[in-house]
């Protein structure tokens, strides 16, 4: 029999076809069931709620043990979007006292994935946050007549003081930029923003656990899946202790009100910062809770810039708080010795340049300069020093090695504080000043007011804070931070690290007792205390938009310091009128407890007295 090639043909096309048929069901079923997550998410949907646990947040505790920031209940409402039904609108909105307006938009700005990028209908959304308790009682009551909706426990901050906001930082929902950033976080959820809030969220925030709820075929919960089998509890975050003093926090804000600038003192042999103070400050409970974004525009509206950290993000002349690193770098480098003398007729006087002084001994060394924050031995001093070809070789060689002591001494760049948004000051390089005077075409006359801390010269107040506290150590000093402790972890090993500065100790010791006679019979006697030996430097920084700076620093005691402190007041006029006074009022508060009798005065001065209005801006 003839075989029939066509027919066989025919078969095998046939066969193919239904093979390829085959294979794009098996590819179509496995993308269904494997790669289309909205499939997968419908069908868990359907048997499943997985409810977020949200974990409490860390505890702070300042250095003493004292509650600082502790947790309330807060409560929001979430809903799934594919499982609410027909609801009653005006009995909800009354029930959370919200308008129908209100809800409407807040239901459609959910659905904006640019808003929301974790938009599903069949996860958990947000819909409403921080019930107050009245509120929740009432939903509680009838939220079987809103399918769909549940409502998440979660926290809030409380505070036990009214101070340290700007350290403290406080915590605010989640962007869009931050959930691309980390996925730990989704729409809703809360992080830490600024402060230790936010340099320390990944220690406080702890870990979200789960809660796996079965439905049944109409959607109704009917309890935990094979009894909680696949829950994960929440983990706690950890505690924090603060290396804050905060009742010295507390005072030193208190001596800052109606004021503008800064107050910083440090632990030196630590560098844990006892009290960061800027003024004006706010209310830290302002930021918590419904009306957080109100309150924050307005905050950043208020023309006194109260969200501006100034303790470590305002720059200002350091004025002759500066003067002890010019006499340390003239020392290491050989330019002076300690009897070294320079004359001062009222001030510097180079041909028609003159940088005026006031009314002194001359010629005089460098601790009687110290004592009396003469202005001319250190313009001399630069002088000598940036002009000195013979050792040198040119003004840019000399200046850069004035730069780089000025840089090992903390000036110039960030000092790395465990707070975000440090800035580094200014210290100003021979790139600079051939930018602006031409190569080769200036001199230490040119630069002469750096030498006392004006011209191009600036530092924030815990720069200040931190030379006092290097020249307490006597050469060194460690990062300054504010946390001393987390539960059961190891502070981060940046925030411990030493700094040893190029000049020897032998010169520090010259420099401390020049800034000891300052006290004893200086410029800075309103910090004499009969039984705690104080050492310091004023500083009156010129301010070309209206009246000088006042600034101070200083340490105490004069030998095993326990703390170093640097105040700034702006448009305050002469550094002992006030940074002297509030500088030794933290240093007696912090090494006594309590302010004696005899010095109450001086207490209530710096209390009562109004320096903001010559800021031009309103009294607080």
């Amino acid at each position: 029999m003839r075989k029939d090639y066509n027919l066989a043909k025919r078969q095998y096309v046939i066969g193919g076809f239904i093979v390829i048929i085959a294979i794009i069901y098996v590819i179509r079923l496995f993308n269904l069931q494997v790669m289309e997550a909205k499939y997968k998410d419908s069908a868990d949907s359907n048997a499943f709620l997985r409810k977020a646990v949200y974990p409490s947040r860390g505890i702070i505790y300042d250095r003493d043990g004292r509650l600082v920031v502790y947790n309330q209940p807060a409560y929001d409402v979430m809903i799934i979007p594919r499982d609410i039904r027909e609801f009653d609108t005006i009995d909800f909105c009354n029930a959370v006292n919200i308008t129908p307006g209100d809800l409407v938009r807040r239901m459609t700005d959910m659905r904006d994935k640019r808003r929301n990028p974790g938009w599903s209908p069949y996860s958990p959304q947000k819909l409403l946050s921080h019930l107050s308790s009245e509120e929740y009682g009432r939903l509680q009551e009838k939220l079987y007549r809103f399918p769909g909706f549940y409502i998440q426990k979660r926290i809030l901050r409380e505070y036990n003081y009214n101070c340290a906001s700007n350290v403290l930082g406080n915590i605010r929902e989640v962007a869009p930029a931050d959930m691309e950033k980390d996925p730990y976080y989704m729409r809703g959820d809360y992080m830490g923003d600024i402060g230790v809030e936010h340099t320390y969220e990944r220690f406080l925030r702890g870990v979200k656990g789960t809660e796996v709820l079965m439905r049944d075929a109409l959607g109704r919960i009917q309890g935990r899946y094979e009894d909680g089998a696949l829950d994960r509890e929440a983990i706690a975050g950890k505690n924090i202790k603060l290396s804050l003093d905060i009742e010295l926090q507390q005072y030193a804000e208190s001596l800052m009100v109606n004021k503008k600038g800064a107050v910083v003192a440090i632990e030196p042999s630590t560098g844990e910062v006892l009290c960061l103070v800027t003024a004006p400050t706010y209310d830290p409970t302002l930021l918590v809770g419904r009306e957080r974004g109100n309150n924050y525009n307005k905050l950043m509206q208020d023309l006194d810039k109260p969200l501006l950290n100034r303790a470590i993000q305002a720059t200002y002349p350091p004025g002759s708080t500066f003067k002890p690193t010019q006499g340390l770098i003239y020392l290491q480098e050989g330019i002076i010795t300690p009897s070294t003398p320079f004359p001062c007729y009222h001030g510097f006087i180079l041909g028609r340049l003159k940088v005026g002084c006031h009314g002194h001994g001359s010629p005089l060394p460098l601790k009687p300069a110290l004592q009396t924050s003469c202005n001319a031995y250190f313009c001399w001093g630069l002088r000598a020093m940036i002009d000195k070809k013979s050792k040198y070789g040119s003004v840019a060689n000399a200046f850069e090695i004035w730069k780089n002591h000025m840089v090992a001494q903390g000036y110039g760049y960030k000092l790395g504080i465990d707070l975000p948004g440090e800035y580094r000051g200014f210290i100003p390089n021979v790139e600079y000043y051939n930018k602006r005077y031409g190569d080769g075409h200036w001199s230490a006359a040119t630069v002469i007011s750096i030498a006392i801390g004006q011209g191009e010269i600036l530092a924030t107040p815990l720069q200040i804070a931190n030379l006092s506290a290097t020249i307490a150590n006597r050469g060194h000093y460690i990062t300054p931070h504010v946390v001393k402790e987390i539960q059961d972890t190891v502070v981060p090993g940046e925030f411990l690290e030493r700094h040893d500065t190029s000049i020897d100790r032998r010169w520090y010791e010259e420099v401390a007792e020049g800034m000891r006679m300052a006290v004893t019979g200086g410029t800075c006697r309103l910090a004499n205390l009969p039984d705690i030996e104080v050492c310091g430097k004023t500083g009156t920084a010129q301010n070309p938009h209206g009246r000088d700076h006042s600034a101070f620093m200083g340490f105490a005691p004069y030998h095993q310091p326990k703390i170093a402190v640097a105040v700034y007041v702006e448009n305050a006029g002469f550094g002992a009128t006030f940074g002297v006074p509030i500088g030794s009022l933290v240093m007696e508060k912090y090494l006594r407890g309590h302010i004696p009798p005899e010095r109450k005065y001086l207490e209530e001065r710096m209390l009562q007295s109004n320096t903001i209005q010559f800021a031009g801006t309103k009294k607080h």
